[in-house]
């Protein structure tokens, strides 16, 4: 039986690729050290977790929830940007709460793609922030990832030769898999040249947080005029050990947001309202349970580097997220990343993600 046209455009998942590897080994008995998906294993802080445990025993809070998220918890996430990045931002119009930065790109792709639409998008990224638009009809032209000085270049290139014009251009830094970091002068020339060529700009600001070396960093937004043409997505998933929680946030440009807003109305009631209270409490918070959050994944990388390191297999030293974009060591170049991760699996008892675009 042929398969159905948007099915059609999806390759299988990189993630669920590892999972029957794994799944494979351990049914073997095999006992797998897991380095693969980034799935925070950290427990969510105990405050937060107290107040859902709290605001669940009311049964008022059972209902239906708002899709666009409880007053309250846009209000924190508003509070969140200005004392992080000396952002103001309106939570009545622009600011909505997402399950997850994941759902926001996709319901984004939603509202603002038609058929044909090109999207301009760093290869490699985050499976999402392409197929997102794939499934919605879009077509992506792929750039490159590095945020240096062949960037806007590569952005000219991408518009001189792509019909339509590019409708969006997607950034994720710090990056999903590659852990690279933007600067604030790296974002002042993309605003600027979005600006120019009337793009929209899609941040993945999800790994804000996770950072090691005493620099924070930056948001889009903080370019000034950048929120004429942005939309910011983060997650308190890594930020605050919440992954199965399904609360985040797209942030920015007031026509953008209305539009995912109007989309996710007919979609989804909004998370559990207990949950966007414990998220607002979690956002309303000292810092604290970030700072230890980001001091526990700090430790894992220099573990992890030193350790390879020992092993002869060298990989460069994340400055942010929880990832490392390890380079396939010279003798198994050859394979390629898919085969490699079969081989490490099968020999090493370790399974690690692909390192594919797509």
């Amino acid at each position: 039986m042929e398969e159905f046209h948007k099915v059609r455009r999806l390759p299988p998942y990189v993630f669920e690729q590892v999972n029957r590897l794994k799944a494979s080994a351990r049914s073997r008995g095999a006992d797998i050290i897991d380095l693969g998906m980034g799935n925070p294993d950290l427990p969510t802080p105990k405050a937060i977790v107290d107040k859902l445990c709290e605001v669940v025993r009311d049964p008022r809070t059972h209902r239906y929830s708002s899709s666009r998220g409880i007053p309250g918890l846009r209000r924190a996430q508003a509070a969140y940007y200005q004392r992080r990045f000396g952002v103001k931002l309106n939570p009545d119009t622009q600011v909505v709460a997402t399950l997850g930065s994941k759902e926001g790109f996709a319901n984004m792709a939603q509202a603002i793609t038609a058929p044909g639409d090109v999207i301009l998008c760093p290869n490699p990224t985050y499976p999402i922030h392409a197929f997102g638009f794939i499934m919605s009809g879009g077509v992506i032209r792929s750039l490159q990832v590095e945020p240096d000085d062949g960037f806007i270049p590569a952005l000219e290139r991408g518009v001189r030769h792509s019909i339509p014009k590019p409708l969006a251009l997607i950034l994720n830094y710090p990056s999903n898999p590659t852990a690279l970091v933007a600067s604030l002068d790296f974002y002042k020339d993309v605003v600027a040249f979005a600006k120019k060529n009337d793009i929209i700009i899609l941040s993945d600001l999800a790994y804000s947080e996770i950072y090691f070396d005493g620099n924070p960093p930056p948001s889009v937004l903080q370019v000034p005029g950048a929120i004429d043409v942005c939309v910011e997505f983060t997650s308190m998933s890594k930020t605050f050990s919440m992954p199965g929680w399904r609360m985040g946030f797209a942030v920015g440009n007031e026509r953008l947001i209305s539009a995912l807003t109007r989309v996710k109305s007919y979609l989804d009631y909004g998370a559990f309202t207990p949950i966007q209270v414990a998220a607002a409490h979690a956002l309303n918070g000292d810092g604290a349970d970030i700072a230890e959050v980001r001091e526990v994944y700090h430790k894992r990388r220099d573990v992890m580097v030193d350790s390879f390191g020992r092993a002869g297999w060298n990989i460069p030293a994340p400055a942010a997220s929880m990832f490392a974009w390890a380079p396939i060591p010279e003798p198994f170049k050859h394979l390629g990343s898919l085969e490699f991760s079969k081989l490490l699996i099968e020999h090493a008892d370790v399974a690690v993600a692909p390192g594919v675009g797509f």
